[in-house]
């Protein structure tokens, strides 16, 4: 009987395992990002936004450098293993940069190190990740899985930088780091609970020597997919830099305290919740609401910018998050229901190193924007970026109307 709302992928065991795992895990890595933010912005330097932007650029880096590998690596070898080693090795990082912030040895070269480290850990964790989730519902639940699993990442987004900004004002920002290098361990049980003949398994792909060329060919030929990728780049390379949005705006203008500043990314994750449900809710992702997301984006930064003060600046926030979600979920089902099982591993390393391999070319560009002309022109290079996106949308639908539902055809996932 084929299950149907909201929730139906959670009617899967190895699903629900997943995501009880992956939200306690998801808690600690948004207390970890706000911790890191604090850490550079007011005790490694003082209230320098390039300083963040740089430890930003040095995290998703390893996205753009990696992608030869990292996309490969995900259709080639065993993706439950591979997660499991990629999960364990971020654990072990947050946990030694917690020890050496506790024990008030850290510096800010340290911070730049393990970003970098920690960034090529997840360059190759993210794509693997992303596609395992049809590994664990098969392609009839996969729109739905998708949602979910952001639902569960924001609603660590809302319970992290909330219980962060409690931490950090208690004990320290060390004990941050620490925390969320423990919870990897939720990720890791939960993985070892699962019933693996009740897996999908993705069609494994051969070692070969053009396997990187293949996927880039088989990217650059659909158009849909080009034009999917020129919207992410745009917006994750100016848009997606709220680490230096959300600090700058809370300690250089609203002059919050490290729990004002993490209350405001728990605000976000209201918004950010509320487009995963929302996402959940659909049959189906479509390319206009790639338009409404990107529009939406821009005018909630222009709002943000414009906010008179901290709760205004809070509620846009919320509108900010509830685009961004719908950007991010559409891109991800859209790209993974309409290419070929054997491709999706790189496909998705494709998606992951623009929308985030972009950040070393954006997030300096803002933070020093924020340094030099203040946070809300930042906010205002943000808003730009998404209204140019959403001409991009406009750009598509009007020349090819059929990209208005995506066509899934006769991809599908290889049977159990």
């Amino acid at each position: 009987m084929k299950s149907s709302g909201a929730f139906r992928a959670l009617s899967i065991f190895n699903f629900r395992v997943w995501t009880a795992g992956a939200l306690v895990s998801n808690i600690g890595t948004w207390m970890q990002r706000v911790a890191q933010d604090w850490l550079v912005l007011t005790q490694l330097t003082h209230h320098d936004a390039s300083a963040v932007g740089i430890v930003m650029a040095l995290q998703f880096a390893p996205q753009l450098l990696l992608l030869p590998w990292t996309g490969m690596a995900a259709d080639r070898f065993n993706q439950r293993k591979l997660v499991m080693l990629t999960q364990a090795t971020m654990g072990i990082l947050a946990l030694a940069l917690g020890v050496l912030t506790i024990a008030g040895s850290v510096q800010l070269w340290h911070v730049y190190v393990f970003a970098f480290l920690f960034g090529s850990a997840a360059a190759l964790d993210a794509p693997v990740r992303q596609t395992f989730v049809a590994e664990l519902v098969g392609d009839e639940h996969l729109h739905n899985a998708v949602a979910l699993n952001s639902t569960s990442f924001n609603a660590g987004r809302m319970i992290g930088p909330a219980v962060a900004g409690l931490v950090i004002a208690k004990v320290g920002t060390g004990w941050a780091f620490a925390v969320n290098g423990l919870s990897f361990a939720a990720v890791l049980i939960s993985m070892s609970l699962f019933r693996v003949s009740e897996l999908y398994p993705n069609t494994r792909t051969r070692r070969t020597a053009g396997g990187f060329i293949e996927g880039f060919r088989y990217v650059w030929n659909r158009s849909d997919l080009r034009a999917i990728l020129l919207m992410l780049f745009l917006i994750g390379t100016f848009g997606l830099n709220f680490p230096i949005f959300i600090s700058t705006m809370a300690v250089k203008v609203f002059h919050a305290d490290a729990r004002g500043f993490g209350l405001l990314s728990s605000i976000m994750a209201v918004g950010t919740i509320s487009g995963a449900l929302i996402a959940a809710g659909r049959e189906k992702p479509k390319f206009g609401t790639l338009l409404i997301g990107s529009a939406i984006f821009g005018i909630g930064c222009t709002l943000a910018a414009l906010a008179p003060g901290y709760w205004w600046f809070a509620a846009a926030l919320v509108v900010i998050g509830v685009a961004s979600l719908t950007l991010t979920n559409t891109t991800n089902s859209m790209m993974q229901l309409s290419t070929e099982p054997a491709m999706r591993g790189r496909v998705m390393a494709f998606r992951l190193a623009v929308a985030l391999g972009g950040t070393p070319i954006g997030a300096p560009i803002v933070g020093w924007v924020a340094n030099h002309f203040g946070p809300r022109w930042a906010l205002g290079v943000g808003a730009s970026s998404g209204f140019a996106a959403a001409l991009v949308a406009i750009y598509v639908l009007t020349r090819s109307p059929q990209q208005r539902d995506i066509e899934v055809g006769s991809v599908t996932s290889s049977p159990r």
